[in-house]
């Protein structure tokens, strides 16, 4: 029999109309002490001979309100904040879920789902940050309610957040130990803005790999990577902001597009080679990469601009042949006079597939993959290979652009595959 569990005022009915029911007793005095009529109490006294105990359980127990929304869309909300809208101010983030993600939400309920999250708006007023951090003292147990108001006020003033200070870290001891890599969109040279990616080992200020993209992406990424692996080898860890590009989590892993795909690639890639990959969203803890940038910002945009250079290609050889050597020359440490950490540099072929980018894809009725517009067909040492339609694979982008495929474990070659319009323009120039 399931054991009954009442709350206070229920056992106390409980209690008194059990009383009345077993020895009798006055309704009247019943009906004073519970504050309800006597018509109430005799309704009571029958549901009790009825029921019994569970008679007194609230018929809403357990019930949720009409209005109550799902504990998923809180969790869909933290993740979107975290990964995709990081740092924005709660007014901004909560209209854009109703114009862009189509969510039916109010401002409040953003606010305190983010803020029992223990996120904090960048745009919070001094009053609310005091209050926040004074809740986060008394959860670690650093201030209690025995002590007075102006010890509390003396603790919270002095105990400052990780974003809002500037703690001085040890300083790696070995040449590959730490790579700090971070992504700076400025107008670098032309009139359009680029990305510029750079990595950068903490312990020798070296710089190991930079790059110029049209905006921070996996590609961008990907040449640094290649880059140190090729000239250096495998560092011991990577530590980079909390982008995307590192640090993806999916809100419905069903509804993947093959451009967030790409997304998660770059943890796997390091998986992989036996790298450690740390992430921060606070700029701070990352010191050396963001003065780095500043430096660049100061210097490379002035030398460009005298070379005359407007193209990302050309930007990319000046800054690969002349300015990073002259930069490392000029403000990095001899990284030869250190003990290394780098492990021998993998074979070109290992680093051509393992920087590459995984789609999962299904062969169609033509025993066709179509991929970024375009349709090919499986191959193996030049032989067609047909298979069922709806049959699961996995389409491989190396670094170097070349396109494979698996299916049932067996790697084999992709051919584009000409479509229709392609035939009919041939057949015209014929």
């Amino acid at each position: 029999m399931r054991k009954v569990e009442l709350r206070m005022n229920e056992q106390l009915k409980y209690e008194i109309i059990k009383e009345h029911v077993e020895h009798g007793g006055n309704k009247k005095k019943i009906a004073l002490k519970l504050s309800i009529t006597i018509r109430q109490v005799d309704r009571l006294i029958a549901k009790y001979k009825e029921k019994g105990k569970s008679t007194f359980v609230h018929g809403n127990r357990s019930r949720k309100p009409i209005n109550t929304l799902d504990k998923s869309i809180s969790e869909d909300i933290i993740l979107l904040y975290k990964n995709k809208y990081q740092d924005w101010n709660f007014k901004h983030f909560y209209e854009w879920l109703i114009e862009k993600e189509h969510f039916r939400i109010s401002y409040k309920f953003v606010y305190n789902t983010l803020t029992k999250e223990g996120i904090l708006s960048p745009k919070a007023r001094k009053k609310t940050k005091r209050e926040f951090a004074k809740k986060k003292l008394f959860e670690e147990k650093k201030i209690n309610i025995a002590m007075d108001d102006e010890q509390i006020k003396t603790i919270v003033n002095h105990e400052m957040a990780l974003e809002d200070s500037h703690p001085r870290g040890e300083k790696p001891k070995y040449f590959g130990e730490i790579i700090e890599q971070d992504g700076s969109i400025h107008n670098w040279f032309g009139d359009k803005k680029t990305c510029l990616h750079l990595a950068i080992d903490k312990a020798t200020s070296t710089i190991v790999g930079a790059y110029f993209d049209k905006q921070e992406t996996l590609n961008g990424y990907y040449h640094l990577f290649y880059q140190i692996l090729t000239n250096y080898g495998i560092p011991y860890k990577l530590f980079t902001d909390n982008r995307t590009v590192f640090n993806y989590m999916s809100l419905n892993p069903d509804k993947r597009t093959s451009d967030k795909d790409v997304l998660t690639q770059y943890g796997y890639a390091c998986k992989q080679l036996g790298i450690e990959l740390e992430t921060s969203s606070i700029s701070q803890t990352k010191g050396l990469i963001e003065r780095t940038n500043g430096t660049f910002q100061g210097r490379l945009i002035n030398e460009l601009k005298l070379n005359g250079i407007t193209t990302i290609n050309d930007a990319n050889k000046y800054l690969i042949e002349i300015f990073v050597p002259d930069f490392n020359k000029r403000f990095a440490m001899d990284y030869k006079k250190f003990e290394s950490v780098f492990e021998t540099s993998p074979s070109l072929d290992k680093i051509n597939y393992t920087l590459a980018v995984l789609t999962p894809r299904k062969i169609d009725n033509g025993n066709s993959i179509k991929y970024y517009g375009k349709y090919y067909q499986p191959y193996l040492d030049q032989e067609l290979k047909c298979f069922a339609p709806k049959t699961e694979c996995l389409v491989i982008k190396a670094f170097n652009g070349e396109l494979l495929v698996t299916i049932d474990e067996q790697v084999l070659d992709l051919e584009n595959y000409p479509e229709m319009k392609d035939f009919l323009k041939n057949l015209i120039m014929f």
